[in-house]
């Protein structure tokens, strides 16, 4: 007997959150693993935060906070679009959620019809194209290779545009390749869509401080302002300031949007933890001293992650420029054999395969929609990503056929 919907019968879990699962097994089983699947920084939350969190808990803020956020967080998430992204939005057109992924879900639950067009850019954050299913619009996956940077280009984008079109999911830095488009490049789209007044754009900016080689993040709805209107910027507290389980996002946007998104959320969740809120508003108004150095730290490990590949035959690597993934291409890998004589056929079997010979857990680009790569997370220790790039290594050297 069968207790899913047509809905969501088919839906598969995370893949970052199905490879951590494989790994949290393995570990059960002894067997020496290496997490790499799962994008979550390798730090403590600042102290300054959780203190933040332990006072408003001492002055009883425990009680259900409102629908959209308390008014602390509210006025930290304006203040810091306003001081950062210079976007100014009103008091009423912020939405505060359980993490950015369900500001995402509700914009799309309150805004798509059946069968309304969503353009993802492959490759994209797994859920994005689950989400669109679920909800009944239909995922229009806007492909490109390698060599153009994994970057949408505004002739695709034009072209890919038709009367059902409903949302761009634009994701930048991006998960998986750590794609940062440039500002002329962005401005560029904002053109295109333009004349495309039904079209909605969601720019997730979840990783805006996650930038490297002297890059400086600017918003899209700064860059197009003439879009803003029709713009929701998502962003959250879990990547910057290492707060993945406070499971704080938000979003801002125009008064209707965020108030069909309130609505949503107030059947599904309601109000946000009101200590999690507490915690971010101390993220977003203190010191960012925390979010420098984790920045620093996850450059150097970019750097390193990006030598080593070079070394290894039959692997490559574009130099991420932001976010904290190594998005490897294998492609030499595809056809070559195991010492038990398994033979290579997919991505996903050159990640059982690395599970096996290496112990190391990562993410095969099938997931999201770009074979044959696969993703590690470079947000592990140094000690940590230098073994695992060391197995991976060996691994590949012990395969045969390899193509030179």
């Amino acid at each position: 007997m069968s207790f899913a919907s047509s809905r969501i019968a088919w839906v598969k879990p995370s893949a970052s959150a199905w490879v951590s699962q494989a790994a949290k097994e393995a570990k059960a089983r002894g067997e020496d693993v290496i997490d790499l699947g799962l994008g979550e920084p390798d730090f403590d939350t600042p102290n300054h935060i959780k203190e933040a969190a332990h006072q408003a808990a001492l002055r009883g803020e425990t009680k259900y906070p409102p629908t959209s956020c308390t008014l602390e967080m509210r006025q930290a998430v304006l203040d810091k679009l306003k001081r950062e992204n210079n976007l100014d939005y009103a008091l009423d057109e912020v939405i505060v959620s359980n993490g950015a992924k369900q500001v995402l879900f509700n914009a799309l639950m309150a805004t798509l019809e059946p069968g309304d067009e969503v353009l993802l850019c492959a490759p994209y954050f797994g859920q994005y194209k689950d989400i669109v299913l679920i909800l009944g619009g239909v995922p229009v996956l806007l492909e490109y290779p390698a060599g153009a940077g994994f970057r949408l280009k505004p002739e695709q984008l034009s072209e890919a545009i038709t009367p059902k079109t409903r949302w761009l999911l634009l994701n930048q830095p991006s998960n998986t390749s750590g794609t940062v488009y440039s500002d002329a490049e962005i401005v560029s789209l904002g053109a295109v869509l333009a004349d495309h007044q039904r079209v909605l754009v969601l720019s997730d900016e979840i990783y805006e401080h996650i930038l490297f080689d002297g890059r400086i993040f600017r918003s899209f709805a700064a860059l197009c302002p003439h879009l803003k209107d029709r713009t929701l910027t998502v962003n959250g507290v879990s990547k910057s300031y290492a707060m993945t389980g406070w499971r704080i996002g938000y979003g801002a946007g125009p008064i209707g949007l965020i108030a069909a998104m309130t609505k949503v959320q107030s059947q599904v969740s309601s109000g946000a933890c009101s200590i999690a809120q507490a915690a971010a508003a101390a993220a977003l108004n203190g010191p960012q001293n925390d979010v420098r150095r984790f920045r620093a730290a996850f450059e150097r490990l970019r750097d390193l992650v990006v030598a080593r590949i070079e070394d290894i035959p039959g692997l490559t690597l574009d130099p991420p420029g932001g976010a904290f993934y190594g998005l490897i291409g294998c492609e030499a890998l595809i056809g070559t054999t195991t010492h038990d004589g398994a033979t290579v056929a997919s991505d996903a079997d050159v990640t059982t395969y690395r599970l096996k010979a290496a112990g190391v857990a990562a993410a095969p680009g099938s997931a999201y929609n770009l074979s044959p790569f696969f993703r590690i997370s470079t947000a592990a220790s140094e000690e940590e990503l230098i073994k695992a790039l060391d197995g991976i290594a060996k691994a590949v050297a012990d395969l045969k056929g390899l193509r030179p």
